[in-house]
Formats: structure tokens, C-alpha cells, sequence
């Protein structure tokens, strides 16, 4: 049990040691968090999704934007397309659950918003129709994935690649991620 333990620890730590070493990752991340930003200087808001554990992220995410991370600032408008059960099912009834977010984005997102596009593996049928509804529609789209190839590579504008084929450790990652960009948008706020 010990072992396992500690492996699991030490596979997270090895993730985020990847992360740390790859230059071109970490300048994704901050080009990222400087799209959010440009966003959110010019009236803009975020909107972001993804399935099972990526869900809670994505609501996550969006409530670190409204709320607040670190610091007392502005509310920044966020939205997760995660969290409203009688839309979620009615565009899953009344049309096929792999529209749940891009009708949704249909409905909140413009021109110049920032979609961010939660999916360890980068192939939730779901995520791509809103990806490519955000291409089609001018939305800036950010896609947290896992190592695999995936669709998402070539439909999101920013694809931050967690070096994983694990998805627990994936998730763990993206959420590291989601809090540094958190933070570095704060701050652009709070200068």
C-alpha cells in the first residue's frame, strides 16, 4: 500500500517536473492567460466546459474568474457549461448530447470570448462540436488535453498538452494550470 502511494505521488511530481522543463508548454500557458486577459480588457468573459471530473474543473475554473483567487478585485464574467441540468438535458434530448456545450455557446458566447475546452484525452465528442463552433464563430479557444494527439490540436487556437497519458494526473495537472493562469489574470487586475 506504501508503495503505491508513493508511486502515485511520484508519477504527479514527474508530470509537473515535464511541465517545468518544457519551455514551449510554458509559453503556451502564458499566452493563455494573456488572451484572458486581452478578454477581460476588452469586455469580454470566459466560458468553459468539459465532462465527469473536467466538469468540476470547468466549474472550478469559472468560479476562481468570478470570485476571486488571491486577491480583492473586479468580478470577471465566467461562465462553466456545465452546471445547468434542465439545459444540459433538454439540448441532450431535444437535439444529441454532443451539442450540450456548442449550443451553449451559441447562446452566450461572441466574438472574441475565450472558450476553454477541458478533455483529458482531446476526443469528447461534446468539446470538439464546441471547438469547432468557437472557430466558426470567432471565439479564442483554449484546450487543456492530455499527451495523446487528439482533434483538439488543430480546432483550439492554444492547446496546453499535460506530458500524460494518466488521466487522474491530468486532471491534477489542469488544475495546476488553470490556477496559475487564475492568478496571472488577477494580477494583470490588481496592479
Amino acid at each position: 500500500m506504501r508503495d503505491y502511494i508513493k508511486n502515485y505521488i511520484k508519477s504527479s511530481i514527474d508530470t509537473k517536473s515535464l511541465i517545468l522543463s518544457d519551455e514551449k508548454l510554458l509559453e503556451t500557458i502564458e499566452k493563455s492567460a494573456d488572451v484572458i486577459i486581452n478578454a477581460y480588457k476588452n469586455d469580454k468573459k470566459v466560458l468553459v466546459a468539459g465532462n465527469g471530473g473536467s466538469a468540476a474543473d470547468a466549474q472550478h475554473i469559472a468560479a476562481e474568474f468570478v470570485s476571486k483567487f488571491f486577491y480583492e478585485r473586479q468580478a470577471l464574467s465566467a461562465i462553466a457549461l456545465t452546471t445547468n441540468t434542465s439545459i444540459l438535458t433538454s439540448i441532450g434530448n431535444d437535439y444529441d448530447h454532443k451539442m450540450v456545450f456548442a449550443r451553449q455557446l451559441q447562446a452566450h458566447g461572441r466574438k472574441g470570448d475565450v472558450f476553454i475546452a477541458i478533455s483529458t484525452s482531446g476526443a469528447s465528442k461534446n468539446i470538439i462540436k464546441a471547438a469547432e463552433y468557437a472557430k466558426k464563430c470567432g471565439l479564442i479557444s483554449i484546450a487543456l488535453t492530455g499527451l495523446k494527439e487528439s482533434p483538439l490540436d488543430s480546432l483550439a487556437d492554444y492547446v496546453i498538452k499535460v506530458p500524460s497519458k494518466i488521466t487522474p494526473i491530468i486532471q491534477e495537472s489542469h488544475i495546476m494550470i488553470a490556477h496559475i493562469i487564475c492568478a496571472m489574470v488577477e494580477q494583470s487586475f490588481n496592479q
